[in-house]
């Protein structure tokens, strides 16, 4: 079981990070400040992170098989 959880939390992390970073991308190329960019990144991140943990785990425990 804890290996379920370190795996699901590697995933929806790294892809909670993916997310974000190509918010912060695309938010500094257009014209807005740094602090809309970076304050929207991090609500991206979260949000991201809301949605993904319980899509994730219930994957990752029946890959696994735990």
């Amino acid at each position: 079981m804890k290996r379920v959880g370190l795996v699901s939390a590697l995933i929806y992390t790294s892809l909670s990070l993916l997310i974000s970073g190509i918010f912060l991308w695309v938010t500094v190329a257009g014209e807005y400040t740094w602090v809309a960019s970076a304050g929207g990144a991090a609500w991206v991140f979260g949000l991201s992170m809301i949605v993904l943990m319980p899509v994730v785990i219930p994957a990752v425990k029946k890959r696994l098989g735990a």
